[in-house]
């Protein structure tokens, strides 16, 4: 059985070199730190989301009406599991495991539909009855991009189609993101700001859906679920500023990113192609028994054995400055 609540924290120790957990180094900026340390002198009162829930509206070009502010995207899976009844709920894999262990748990049966090869999506493997389908774009942990098309078209009435986004930033222009679209029937976009603005232990997140939906998800949230420093982040991290930044950012990305694969590869170690995200997903034989050798040298990466679909010889290895990765590379030859 697939250990669907492993994730990458696991894989880390103390003094560990990190290559396992997909959060932006040297994060939270300064100034965003500072915005955080200000909102304490507020705890006393309860968490007003009305701000922050306007400035992620403004920030996708959506009513407030179609914004749900949660804690982290988990959250956000946890009360699809809760408000919604599918007939047939389909997770496209490999994929964040998060949304299938949350409709397990809330009592959900759920099919896999499994990409294979370069694990880019062919939407007729997804069942027709199907009416909850939920993927990741672009998707952890393959790092494989969707065009926005093809998601949009498995759209359709009486299905919720649920697009779990907490990568999109790490795209320039944020391209393929479906969160503007208010056209797709059913459509949920869940981000996070985990990611990019290393706030793992905040936990704030977000999703983006019709008002219905969102009304019915709202009623599945307990009272006050958002911190008032998490409303804070989400204010900040929608402005004009936090935007050019992690634009900037993801611009940047893609060369640190570029120069992992090439190294990965010249060891002889196949990379699923054309990443986009902040990690690549390798596969090898006998890539758990390297990762573990890793971890006797100090360098932590993420397992690929608990995302369905995958196996031991998988393992996702996040991007690092280039200092960093030649390093890590430098130990991995040597292992080799």
């Amino acid at each position: 059985m697939v250990d669907l609540r492993h994730h990458g924290d696991r894989e880390v120790a103390p003094g560990m070199v990190d290559f396992a957990v997909n959060v932006r180094v040297a994060t939270p900026p300064r100034w965003l730190a500072e915005r955080l340390a200000a909102s304490v002198t507020d705890l006393a009162a309860y968490p007003d989301p009305g701000p922050a829930r306007a400035a992620v509206a403004r920030r996708h070009r959506r009513d407030p009406a179609e914004v749900l502010l949660t804690a982290g995207a988990a959250e956000a899976f946890v009360l699809l599991a809760r408000a919604l009844n599918p007939r047939r709920a389909v997770v496209v894999h490999p994929q964040f495991t998060e949304p299938e262990a949350a409709l397990r748990a809330a009592g959900h049966r759920v099919d896999h539909v499994v990409l294979t090869g370069g694990f880019t999506l062919d939407p007729a493997l997804v069942p027709t009855d199907a009416d909850l389908v939920v993927i990741g774009n672009p998707t952890n942990p393959t790092s494989v991009l969707h065009p926005a098309k093809t998601l949009a078209g498995l759209a359709r009435p009486g299905r919720v189609l649920v697009v779990d986004e907490a990568f999109a930033d790490c795209v320039p222009g944020e391209a393929e993101s479906l969160a503007a679209r208010t056209d797709l029937p059913g459509l949920v976009v869940v981000r996070s700001l985990t990611k990019t603005w290393g706030l793992a232990g905040l936990r704030v997140g977000y999703l983006l859906a019709a008002p219905e939906t969102v009304g019915a998800l709202a009623a599945a949230q307990p009272l006050w679920s958002v911190s008032t420093p998490a409303l804070v982040a989400a204010d900040a991290c929608s402005s004009p500023r936090a935007l050019a930044e992690a634009d900037a950012w993801a611009g940047a990305l893609g060369p640190l990113r570029d120069d992992l694969a090439v190294r990965l590869r010249e060891l002889g170690l196949t990379v699923t192609p054309n990443p986009r995200a902040s990690f690549v997903l390798v596969n090898a034989s006998g890539a758990d028994g390297l990762r573990r050798r890793l971890r006797d040298e100090g360098v932590a990466v993420r397992r690929g054995d608990t995302f369905p679909g995958l196996g031991p010889d998988y393992v996702r290895i996040a991007v690092r400055d280039f200092e960093t990765n030649a390093r890590m590379t430098r130990i991995l030859a040597k292992l080799l």
